[in-house]
């Protein structure tokens, strides 16, 4: 099975230059907890609800006045679209990641796959297995 027949489509892609406190808003009233970032259609970063935590919250930022770019991720981990959704699997649980954001050929987003959409949709034993590779790494 590939991996656009799991993923999760219409992401869209958040501003660098919106602040803490709509994205965090914008995660809330999607109930997600990552948000692509782009420029133009290219993405730039990621944020997650754990990066505004940690970058904004627990540092004394202000979420009114700090922006996406200052709490985002940077390194963006991918799978392309095509890709079979157990080596997408096997990715994540190999880099302790919840959430991949999935690109066409030309590297634009065209979904997202998160361990939950691989369990529903896909395989239950490899989302436990992946879930328990990322989760003893952050223990």
């Amino acid at each position: 099975m590939k991996i656009a027949e799991v993923m999760t489509r219409g992401v869209e892609l958040t501003n660098p230059a919106a602040i803490v406190r709509e994205a965090a808003q914008a995660m809330a009233d999607e109930d997600v907890g990552f948000l692509p970032v782009g420029d133009h259609d290219r993405m730039i970063g990621m944020t997650t609800d754990r990066d505004i935590a940690i970058h904004a919250v627990a540092m004394g930022r202000d979420p009114k006045k700090t922006t996406v770019r200052d709490v985002m991720t940077e390194r963006v981990l991918y799978c392309f679209a095509d890709e079979d959704a157990d080596k997408a699997a096997e990715n994540m649980s190999r880099e302790k990641i919840r959430r991949l954001p999935i690109v066409d050929r030309n590297k634009r987003l065209v979904g997202v796959v998160s361990l939950g959409d691989i369990a529903l949709k896909h395989n239950p034993a490899k989302a436990r297995k992946t879930l328990s590779s990322v989760c003893h790494a952050a223990a």
